[in-house]
């Protein structure tokens, strides 16, 4: 990607204090659900934000959004930092991200009307939308996302799930962002919706200019989608690459064992491809194991991972950056038995 990022994330982290007691609380420890990450987003550029349930994905999309502040670290969206915003200054901001939900039935007020949902950040930014030319915008918007204009004065109960993930996503778009913040918006749908709400997202970009941070746990569906790929596990980005690299030549030992459970549809690629499978369970953010976070699970461990904290960089047999001292590319396409 060519000229400056519009977002810079520079070694974010988020710990939440761990406290004993009822009336006099100590802090006995954190939990680190995001614990040192970095990466940048580009104009029109999408990346893809992979991992298992609780490795810091949605904490992530929070601190993003400033819906959470950080413990340390740095989020800068046009070389201001978010983090320090407050007041008028956060609000503005605002304008500028957005956030798309992964649960469209919990997401969308059933007493408030389609056309009260979507026109509720002209609420908020009323210079944004004359009142007098709301419901036209609206209709817009509505028209958009693919949902017909004269259903404004419905109710989401009145919508399918794809239907009201549609009208999340015009909600969304209302303030003309510039960054929208995907947290799993297709987890929650039928894999025929998925593929159309992902076009959906696709054709917004290019037709908007939008950058995206898509966040799923869904390797698939992220190929499709991103530009580049992050992968993160207990807090950390571990393998940061484009989708060639991460998908085709990934050199970050976890990368590999989640790529070698996608399933295959050829059945003799299905039977000769190599499984690489997982001992152990992942370890708590409440206490994280020294050194490699993935150490404790890894069949490429050695002494040496438990003492040094491998830095995210490109490495002699990895050419993009892993967070492995023992990184390797690995052939997920050719890989056999």
């Amino acid at each position: 990607m060519t000229g400056e990022p519009i977002l810079q994330v520079k070694d974010l982290a988020k710990h939440f204090p761990l406290t004993h007691g009822i009336v006099f609380k100590r802090q006995i420890g954190a939990t680190k659900a995001v614990d040192g990450i970095s990466f940048e987003l580009h104009q029109g550029e999408t990346l893809g934000v992979v991992g298992e349930s609780g490795c810091g994905k949605s904490t992530l999309a929070k601190l993003v959004m400033a819906l959470e502040r950080p413990t340390s670290g740095q989020i800068l969206f046009k070389g201001q930092d978010i983090a320090k915003l407050r007041g008028k200054g956060l609000k503005a901001m605002r304008r500028n991200i957005q956030m798309v939900m992964q649960d469209p039935y919990s997401s969308l007020n059933p007493r408030m009307t389609v056309g009260d949902i979507v026109g509720e950040p002209f609420d908020i930014h009323p210079e944004v939308a004359p009142k007098r030319s709301r419901r036209t915008k609206v209709q817009e918007l509505l028209q958009v996302v693919g949902l017909d204009p004269q259903h404004i004065n419905r109710y989401p109960h009145q919508f399918s799930g794809g239907q009201r993930q549609r009208i999340g996503i015009a909600r969304g778009l209302a303030l003309r962002p510039e960054v929208i913040v995907c947290d799993e918006p297709v987890s929650a749908l039928d894999v025929s919706i998925q593929a159309q709400v992902v076009n959906l997202l696709e054709n917004l970009q290019d037709e908007f200019n939008l950058s995206y941070i898509f966040i799923a746990h869904d390797l698939s569906v992220v190929r499709h989608i991103a530009d580049r790929v992050a992968v993160m596990y207990l807090g950390r980005i571990v393998e940061l690459g484009t989708d060639v690299e991460i998908y085709e030549r990934p050199t970050h030992p976890y990368t590999q064992a989640l790529l070698s459970a996608v399933p295959v549809p050829n059945p003799e690629g299905r039977e000769s491809r190599e499984r690489i499978t997982l001992v152990g369970d992942v370890p708590s953010p409440d206490n994280p194991p020294s050194g490699c976070s993935f150490r404790t699970r890894c069949w490429k461990a050695q002494d040496v991972c438990a003492e040094e904290v491998p830095a995210l960089e490109p490495r002699p047999g990895s050419p993009h950056p892993s967070r492995c001292l023992f990184a390797e590319e690995y052939d997920v396409v050719h890989a056999t038995k």
